[in-house]
């Protein structure tokens, strides 16, 4: 019953909705007004949008029985993740993994590779993994390269994921390893709840929309999220989809290594020395070889049998023109290691040795010259990857959000996902304002890496549910921009009397209304009794935020501007004013407060119609409930249980 009241609710939302939008489209523009007008039907249309997405998702809400019975003896790891946390929490966590009721064994993966660590975990009995000397100087891919090195010192057919702070119950696997008896099944999330948050959750961290009617809708999708922790994964699915991944890389790099070889080549051809007779005869069998080998890759042959004629070729019409003359080649070669940066061309990153390949192709090169960069270049994107640390990466390396990059890629492979919604692991929530501007940061970044470097609107392999449903989460980041324009509206009207649309009359109200109405009670009813008020509350407050997640992740993406990854304090961080982190939100709040009076006055002074003004100080008033959330933030100063284990206490207050 409550899932037909739902799909009637969304619909109506919807209809709703795009009543109201059309409407604001075709009749009540003030174009004399444009500059504020056209920005707010923008930002309006992007809520509209964002509505009838998350209408889409809870369509869908999966409402699941009791689990299956897990299977008896399965080969199980836990892997607990840690960086620099401090190592009692670490300890507690490996602790509660060791409890586990379901045969396992507990790994703890240190990525600072601490020796008190191993020395404590050992005296637990749980087993300790660290990076080796191959990840020297390589790309280390933060969280992501941590899971990487221990799928392949380990051995277990699933993997449970827990992040440093997260203590599992012991019936954890009980109550999630049954659905893997679906063998397409790739992983399956649990909640993520925090033992250290009081009932008020001043920093939003529950995030009961999300772990409840977002992830249950997902997953009638056949998209719920991995959500990096307090998940079990199918080690099969993550190896084949690093296999998937590797042969499809390397295919990418050769292509464009022999795309790039036939470029450097044709412009060799056109240099004074290309007209020798010989010199063109193996320019133009080299040429030849090159469009063979492209040709293979392209009709499905293997790597090794597209290039091998190819660097036959090359290495033959060097040779040949080396016996002829000697001269220019020190000089060539030299060059190329110059233009590549680098000693040798085996040991260069990926990014950087992507943007030498570029350089090269726009060089004018000699014959000589071009044969030998050709070679070159081959060799440095040979099958080996030996500018990674190691050659498969099963989870996700794309972003700083490796979880949703990889749940992606593995439901674009054909593998299922299930979200189990109960409480099976407590973690610890940030307790002060920056620790939580540091998370929110990280998440909205690494959304949007992935959005911008595999947007699920063109990933092969999806669903178009699939499609709409990842798709769904990376727009929401995008809010920032358009809490500026409304925050901008009532401001316009306020302080200048310009106002967007063409008049506050009956058909403005008629349509607005009703879409609030029954978007808000499709949100009420879908939470089930759930307190997603805080949510909504920094979905508009943290617009800063966002905003430059956006543009610090686009610049990352398109200009290679480094972005890091950021662990997340686990425990309250002392001094610091975390006030001044809030200043452009002050800044409109002030002048918020300013556009009121000056409203009131200029309408005292027939300058600003008494209906406008109303419905604008009114319009004010909402954006103040919302950005009010920040005043309880930055006096947050951690959780006091009043002496009670919040662990301990958890299921008590659910």
């Amino acid at each position: 019953m409550t899932r037909l009241i739902i799909r009637i609710l969304a619909a109506l939302s919807v209809i709703a909705g795009l009543n109201y939008v059309v409407w604001r489209w075709t009749a009540s523009l003030n174009w004399d007004a444009w500059w504020i007008a056209i920005p707010l039907v923008l930002a309006e249309t992007y809520s509209f949008i964002d509505v009838a997405l998350f209408s889409l998702t809870v369509w869908r809400m999966s409402e699941r029985e009791d689990p299956p019975d897990a299977p008896a003896g399965l080969s199980v790891d836990v892997f607990i993740t840690t960086y620099n946390e401090e190592p009692e929490l670490v300890l507690t966590t490996a602790r509660a993994a060791l409890a586990i009721h379901y045969p396992h064994r507990t790994w703890v993966l240190d990525d600072g590779a601490r020796p008190e660590m191993r020395e404590a975990v050992e005296r637990l009995g749980a087993g300790y993994l660290s990076r080796g000397d191959e990840w020297v100087g390589k790309p280390r891919h933060a969280k992501a390269g941590n899971l990487n090195n221990a799928l392949h010192e380990t051995t277990g057919e699933f993997i449970l994921i827990l992040d440093a702070d997260q203590v599992p119950y012991p019936e954890i696997l009980d109550r999630t390893l049954g659905y893997f008896n679906d063998r397409k099944v790739a992983f399956v999330q649990t909640p993520q709840y925090f033992g250290n948050v009081p009932d008020s959750d001043p920093l939003g961290s529950q995030a009961p929309l999300f772990y409840g009617p977002i992830q249950q809708g997902k997953d009638g999708w056949n998209a719920a999220f991995f959500c990096g922790s307090n998940a079990v994964l199918r080690r099969e699915a993550l190896m084949q989809l690093g296999l998937t991944n590797y042969v499809a890389d390397t295919e990418r790099r050769v292509g464009r290594a022999l795309a790039v070889g036939q470029r450097v080549v044709r412009r060799a051809r056109r240099r004074p020395e290309a007209g020798d007779p010989k010199v063109a005869s193996l320019l133009s069998r080299v040429e030849a070889a090159i469009s063979e080998g492209s040709r293979r890759l392209a009709a499905g042959d293997s790597i090794g049998d597209a290039t091998y004629r190819v660097q036959a070729h090359v290495d033959a019409a060097v040779r040949t023109l080396v016996a002829e003359d000697l001269a220019g080649v020190s000089i060539d070669v030299a060059a190329l290691r110059e233009e590549l940066g680098m000693d040798s061309p085996f040991d260069e990153a990926t990014e950087e040795l992507d943007e030498a390949v570029e350089r090269l192709a726009a060089r004018d090169l000699s014959p000589l010259g071009a044969l030998e960069s050709v070679r070159a270049v081959l060799d440095a994107l040979s099958v080996e990857r030996v500018h990674e640390a190691q050659p498969i990466m099963p989870l996700s390396t794309i972003s700083v959000t490796e979880d949703m990059s990889t749940s992606m890629r593995l439901h674009a492979s054909g593998w299922r996902s299930l979200y189990h919604h109960e409480i099976l692991a407590v973690g610890l929530a940030p307790e002060d304002l920056p620790s939580m501007l540091t998370q929110r940061t990280r998440w909205a970044q690494g959304t949007v890496q992935v959005m911008l470097r595999e947007s699920p609107l063109l990933m092969r392999g999806l669903s178009w549910g699939q499609r709409l449903m990842y798709f769904n989460t990376m727009w929401s980041y995008l809010s920032g921009f358009a809490a500026v324009v409304y925050f901008a509206g009532p401001l316009a009207y306020l302080l200048a009397g310009v106002l967007p649309v063409n008049a506050i009359s009956v058909d403005f109200f008629a349509r607005f209304f009703p879409f609030m109405l029954v978007n808000q009670l499709m949100f009420w009813v879908a939470a089930q009794g759930a307190k997603t008020w805080r949510g909504q509350q920094y979905n508009l407050a943290l617009f800063p935020t966002w905003i430059k997640a956006c543009t610090t992740a686009a610049a990352n993406v398109w200009f290679g501007r480094p972005l890091g990854f950021a662990v997340t304090p686990k425990a309250r961080q002392e001094g610091g004013r975390p006030l001044r982190l809030l200043w452009p939100q002050a800044i409109v709040a002030a002048l918020l407060v300013m556009a009121c009076v000056v409203g009131v006055v200029r309408w005292v002074l027939g300058l600003n119609q008494g209906l406008g003004t109303l419905v604008n100080i009114a319009w004010t008033i909402f954006d103040f409930a919302l950005l009010s959330v920040l005043i309880g933030a930055a006096k947050y100063r951690g959780y006091d249980p009043a002496g009670e284990s919040a662990f301990q206490t958890t299921k008590e207050k659910k």
